[in-house]
């Protein structure tokens, strides 16, 4: 596929997607969203991958949904929007969730409705400063979608998680750090820097324990405390038999660095 809405590259285990609408604030298309699809196969089948890095292009990270690609006039025959959710926004947030590696995004500019919850749905956010994080659904008349009401209350609480959905208030980066709805707030001549700092040493990292580990945090609200300790031990059970694993001991015996490679 040739992209003409995305930028997306594979460089020493390090796959990074842009977002690359900068005239729209890198709104989401139906083009788009099958330029997006096709680059998350590509990472799902390179076992080279151990990162996945996603940001935005120009001032904005992603403004959600281009209202223009699914216009409706008033007294017109409506949309379905639920399907547009179910074949493209969900998808999207499964997939980077079920993704067997770390997940980072960088909010370069503003995130609003849907783009604020995409990048809700990567493991670690990091933010620019200039950043800020809108629900703006409210304003149209919808709910938040792309995950929003699942992973609003879950971050933020219920009473903030209110807040944002039916008010639609801008929240700053630097607040979201403060709320604990991102990892970190950067300085924004720093975010591209610490972006690639961080995708390098995950991409040098023990890849399969952090799989895994992802998975067990995801999976740790629905389990009873039973349940976490047997996936617990299931999971400690073959992370034991990694070849990472034997590395780390033997780095940590030797008192070198490891060499990891995923395995």
């Amino acid at each position: 596929m040739n992209y003409e809405n995305i930028l997306f590259e594979i460089t020493d285990g390090i796959a990074q997607l842009t977002l690359n609408r900068p005239d729209k604030l890198n709104s989401f298309t139906q083009a788009m969203h099958d330029e997006v699809k096709h680059a998350l196969h590509r990472v799902n089948g390179d076992k080279s991958v151990r990162v996945f890095v996603l940001t935005g292009a120009g001032r904005g990270f992603c403004a959600g949904q281009d209202l223009a690609d699914r216009a409706v006039e008033p007294g017109a025959r409506g949309v379905d929007l639920g399907d547009s959710v179910e074949k493209n926004y969900a998808p999207l947030v499964l997939a980077l969730r079920a993704l067997p590696m770390p997940v980072i995004c960088a909010v370069n500019g503003v995130a609003a409705g849907a783009g604020a919850n995409l990048a809700l749905a990567c493991d670690i956010v990091l933010a620019a400063k200039s950043a800020s994080f809108v629900e703006v659904f409210c304003k149209l008349g919808l709910i938040p979608d792309t995950g929003g009401t699942y992973f609003l209350p879950r971050l933020v609480g219920t009473a903030r998680a209110m807040g944002m959905a039916m008010l639609g208030e801008k929240l700053s980066a630097e607040q979201a750090e403060a709320w604990g709805l991102i990892w970190k707030c950067v300085p924004d001549d720093e975010l591209a820097a610490q972006t690639a700092a961080m995708a390098k040493h995950f991409a040098s990292a023990p890849t399969k324990g952090l799989a895994f580990t992802k998975q067990a945090l995801y999976a740790s609200p629905a389990n009873t405390l039973q349940q976490q300790l047997t996936l617990e031990c299931g999971m400690m059970s073959e992370l034991g038999n990694s070849d990472d694993y034997r590395e780390g001991v033997a780095a940590f015996m030797a008192k070198r660095a490891p060499n990891f490679t995923g395995k």
